[in-house]
């Protein structure tokens, strides 16, 4: 493995325990040990981490709101976006098999090995490292959350709405590409506004994900 100038470096923390690196990149098909337990302890710690911060960001949201707002975060699409970002699929350990049919690119395992890594740099460092990890991925999504009484609505909606709050024109959505095979294909969508002049471009497994996505993009630049 390698990047971050250090073996053991990744996504900001350096771990001194390599192998706990190493298991969390390492897929079922590669053989044991591999990431499913850290997954399943990286989830929880996931959603301690985003519930602790929307309770202390939205002191009057209720219940519900901040059950959405989680939801929304922490979903498969969302984990799969952070680990592009951070290259994890490049460093995936995997059998030949799913290698050959594209595991690496696919949502779910690499919305897996986002919270096993998360459950490592926990074993390895701590819960207060575990913290500043999850916020250094989730800040500028926090940070960019609407309101509690508009979570629920979906990024293309929030967005026309947003436009038309102003009297703007509605913003177009342009297919870039897709690849990967048949049943593994990923798009990469355009979202450009005429007003403000903003463009951001976002993936995924539909065109619909990939448009959401993209627009998603686009209200994290205007927030």
């Amino acid at each position: 493995m390698s990047g971050e100038g250090s073996p053991a470096a990744f996504g900001g923390h350096r771990f001194r325990d390599e192998a706990l690196l190493r298991q969390a990149l390492t897929h079922r098909s590669a053989g044991n040990p591999h990431n499913e337990r850290l997954e399943f302890l990286g989830d929880a710690l996931l959603n301690l981490v985003v519930a602790e911060q929307l309770y202390a960001r939205w002191p009057g949201a209720d219940e519900g709101a901040m059950t959405r707002a989680r939801a929304e975060l922490v979903r498969e699409s969302t984990l799969a976006r952070i680990a592009r970002e951070l290259g994890i699929g490049e460093r995936l350990i995997m059998g030949p098999g799913e290698m050959k049919s594209g595991g690496h690119r696919r949502d779910s395992i690499l919305a897996d090995a986002v919270e096993a890594v998360i459950a490592a740099c926990y074993l390895d460092a701590g819960f207060d490292a575990c913290r500043a990890l999850v916020l250094s991925w989730y800040g500028e999504r926090l940070d960019a959350m609407p309101s509690p009484h508009r979570i629920g609505k979906d990024p293309k909606t929030r967005l026309q709405e947003w436009l038309q709050a102003r009297g703007w024109p509605l913003p177009s959505y342009e297919l870039l590409g897709e690849r990967g095979d048949e049943h593994d294909r990923v798009f990469e969508v355009r979202c450009v506004l005429a007003q403000p002049d903003v463009a951001a471009e976002g993936e995924g497994t539909s065109r619909r994900a990939a448009e959401q996505a993209a627009a998603e993009a686009v209200l994290a630049r205007l927030a």
